[in-house]
């Protein structure tokens, strides 16, 4: 397997954020729903993942750099040079020397170099396993479907097909750990996790601060003035709303309880009114408002502090 940094485009000496740039474009570029009965692709695609899961994890990536694991996050034999046990340890791979192995040889060694002290620890016995490793992996969803929660398909490096549960109100970079669906562990440790960043794509009209949910809502002249009932649209569907008479252009209207529903409460939906002008000329609009004699805007202009 050739070298991790290569796979991923990236210098030895890049930060771990230039790595995880590096690893979404490559991710966008090469994810398999993108690029079906592509297998060429999708062996890429597993390679770059599995160099992330190495790279994008600071201490697996300085294990890696000290040549502690190889490419494949697997454990490398210690070398002891060629006296040590007449050379019984030279050229020997991870995958044939394995830690119950190790624990064996190092009892013996520490008994004999032991210099009589009792209860000296062997620090080769009780080693814990290695688990496997996390691989990271990306989702995109829509702002409606944060809002009402969904199930996303997502294909995973050994092109296993999972659903995930988005669940209502999901933040933006939020993540969602799939237990046991990582990595392979080493000497029969659990195998490491899936964890998936979702990302919400942005709205042409709604935007969320905290649990509330906010939307810019135009109406015409005449709703302004004359108020009443109009649809307006929610994550979870239109409702309907009454427009106050005489109403400003920036007033705003608060649905209770119609924003994010989440564990630390539900948020409200801020509707802000926008007055639009007609769009062409209307003589009788144009009449009718020369009747009325205008709305004194330089006395509101005045009362504002701006003149």
């Amino acid at each position: 397997m050739q070298n991790l940094y290569n796979i991923l485009g990236v210098k030895k000496m890049a930060s771990q954020a230039d790595v995880k740039k590096a690893y979404r474009a490559l991710a966008k570029e090469l994810h398999p729903d993108l690029n079906k009965d592509d297998k060429k692709i999708t062996d890429k695609f597993k390679q770059v993942s599995a160099a992330y899961a190495i790279l994008g994890d600071k201490e697996q990536r300085d294990k890696y750099d000290r040549g502690e694991i190889d490419e494949n996050g697997n454990e490398k034999a210690p070398s002891f040079g060629p006296g040590f046990g007449g050379g019984g340890f030279r050229g020997r791979s991870a995958a044939d020397f394995d830690t119950e192995e190790a624990e064996s040889v190092f009892s013996e060694f520490f008994r004999f170099t032991g210099g009589g002290k009792r209860g000296r620890k062997n620090p080769y016995q009780n080693t814990a396993r290695s688990r496997g490793l996390d691989i990271s992996y990306e989702v995109t969803i829509g702002f409606e479907e944060s809002i009402t929660g969904g199930t996303r398909r997502v294909t995973l490096n050994d092109n296993r097909n999972v659903d995930i549960k988005i669940p209502p109100g999901i933040k933006n970079g939020q993540v969602i750990r799939l237990s046991g669906q990582g990595g392979p562990g080493l000497s029969g440790a659990p195998k490491g996790d899936a964890l998936v960043e979702v990302r919400v794509a942005k709205h042409p009209y709604y935007r969320r601060q905290g649990n509330d949910i906010h939307l810019e809502l135009p109406i015409s002249f005449d709703e302004a003035v004359l108020g009443g009932d109009i649809q307006v649209p929610t994550p979870r569907g239109k409702l309907t709303v009454r427009i106050p008479r005489n109403a400003s252009s920036g007033k705003r209207l608060r649905l209770k309880g119609k924003g994010v529903e989440a564990k630390n409460g539900t948020g409200n939906m801020y509707v802000a009114l926008k007055i639009m002008g007609p769009s062409t000329r209307d003589p009788e609009l144009e009449k009718a408002i020369k009747s009325w004699g205008g709305g004194n805007g330089q006395a509101l202009r005045k009362k504002a502090g701006l003149n």
